[in-house]
């Protein structure tokens, strides 16, 4: 096949990618998803292989490549379907994040998937903002088993009014489902159009092509790492019900340009919510090596199957029903990324940086009458030529913040103070970023969660670089645990400050 005809038709299916995205932020209405960007899109394959992708949440989108496989194969789709899910036992990565899937067909025959996750700050959890110190899945919210809720074009009503009815913001979130379910038939438009134009036989086979090109520019950068087995492990601070200092080991064996990831010597599935499905492991290491590769990659599954993982059952990284799983996908997911790049750095140091912050420092909030829900970036670690940009997301994350205004306009709340928290970088050759400081104060009572790390365990330095500050709670200046649940009253404060990140290298070198 002509090379500039494939990297045309690249470019064209990661286009409908992106105006999935596009419009999904304009048409959304909750800030969750219209402001702090949390939401992400991408293409499938008729057998559920990803096809593209745009840049958006990593872990949204590495877990539906791990996953959406057997999720398309549970059912015999036709013609104008419509499914939604969030069940992270079923392809899912945690309950806020509602998954909605659609077939594309073209002269009757199934070609392809739509699908798109937004991240709902209420999915039916007794606490505001659906983030609690949970110990049970059920104790997180509506669990959404794959469940059709649109047939031959048209809404199910009953089926997704069963759903909203047991959500604190009814309104909200049929506005936000709508959006979601409105994405997709864009989707499905313009992939229509493509095929079309493309003709079906020529479609499927710009789709195998593009699997193939992906898998041949990955085994050339993959097969630069030189062969052997790198081993790295590293902390979690707590799991919320009293367990402390939960490890995460990762061995790495590189054989050539096949790749084998395993996590036996990790903790085994803990009674708190840092639990993660398999799915979103899979995520974390996908994004590690997708970092490795070059830009032009295309972003398909082809660039993965050099990648195997080998995941014990029931252990905190392949945790089974009925696992709490709520801070798993946000915070685990980061420790995984740590410990996959500490594994790698002993292979290619120059081409890893320092850990990050390590933490998306989850914030929910609210009442009987809102929910709110957001995270907070912090420091990226230094690399071998360059410090760590300061107060900002990273890795697995690639959200917005929530503007002041959006906030202090939408809920009883007022922020005293965002900035950037200085000298909270690790020191280095090459200084690690510096993570940031938002301070709330409370306009009503209001019951609040946060779930967060590197509390107790630094992010740490590499090549003689020194670890980033630890993050740090405070109410009404007394320090809070890391994950911890209470009622502000009215005038309360809240800070905030997250980690910085990592330096590289000695200072004085």
């Amino acid at each position: 096949m002509n090379a500039i005809e494939l990297s045309l038709f690249s470019s064209r299916i990661n286009a409908v990618c992106e105006q999935m995205g596009a419009v999904l932020q304009q048409t959304a209405f909750s800030p969750n998803i219209r402001d702090r960007l949390d939401y992400s899109c991408a293409i499938f394959d008729a057998d559920g292989q990803l096809c593209a992708q745009a840049a958006h949440i990593p872990v949204h989108l590495g877990s539906m490549a791990y996953a959406m496989r057997d999720i398309v194969n549970q059912r015999n789709w036709q013609e104008g379907d419509t499914v939604i899910l969030n069940d992270p036992f079923m392809g899912g990565t945690h309950l806020p994040d509602v998954t909605i899937i659609s077939p594309v067909f073209h002269n009757e025959t199934l070609h392809a998937f739509v699908a798109n996750r937004a991240h709902h700050a209420d999915i039916g959890s007794d606490t505001p903002g659906s983030m609690p110190i949970s110990s049970h899945i059920k104790q997180e919210g509506l669990v959404i088993s794959p469940t059709l809720i649109g047939q031959h074009g048209k809404l199910i009503n009953e089926a997704l009014d069963t759903i909203i009815s047991q959500l604190r913001s009814p309104e909200m979130a049929k506005a936000d489902f709508m959006a979601q379910i409105g994405v997709n038939k864009i989707g499905i438009e313009r992939l229509q159009q493509l095929i079309k134009q493309c003709t079906d036989e020529s479609f499927s086979t710009y789709l195998y092509e593009l699997n193939n090109y992906a898998r041949r520019i990955a085994s050339k950068h993959l097969s630069m790492i030189p062969d052997g087995i790198y081993a790295f492990s590293d902390l979690m601070d707590d799991d919320g019900q009293g367990q402390t200092n939960i490890p995460i080991t990762c061995t790495i064996t590189i054989n050539q340009d096949r790749i084998n990831v395993d996590f036996s010597n990790t903790a085994e599935q803990v009674n708190g919510n840092i639990n993660c499905p398999l799915s979103v492991t899979a995520a974390s290491v996908y994004y590690c090596f997708r970092c490795l590769m070059p830009d032009y990659i295309p972003n398909c599954a082809g660039a993965f199957d050099l990648i195997t993982l080998s995941v014990p059952n029931n252990c905190l990284l392949n945790a089974h029903y009925p696992a709490a799983v709520a801070a798993g996908n946000v915070e685990t997911s980061t420790r995984v990324v740590d410990v996959v790049l500490g594994a790698l750095a002993k292979a290619v140091p120059e081409q890893i940086p320092a850990a990050s912050y390590g933490s998306m420092n989850n914030i929910a909030m609210g009442t009987e009458d809102w929910s709110y829900y957001e995270t907070l970036g912090g420091g990226f670690g230094a690399s071998v030529d360059t410090p760590g940009i300061s107060a900002k997301q990273a890795h697995m994350t690639n959200t917005l913040n929530t503007p002041i205004e959006i906030l202090e306009s939408h809920f009883p709340l007022r922020i005293k103070e965002y900035s950037i928290r200085q000298q909270s970088g690790g020191n280095g050759k090459q200084n690690g970023g510096d993570g940031l400081l938002r301070h709330y104060e409370f306009l009503q009572p209001t019951s609040v969660s946060l779930l967060t790390e590197r509390r107790s365990h630094s992010p740490w330095g590499i090549q003689g670089g020194q670890d980033g500050k630890n993050g740090q709670n405070l109410l009404n200046s007394k320090e809070l645990p890391a994950k911890t649940s209470f009622t502000a009253k009215l005038g309360d404060s809240l800070i905030v400050k997250t980690p910085g990140g990592g330096g590289y290298g000695h200072s004085g070198n």
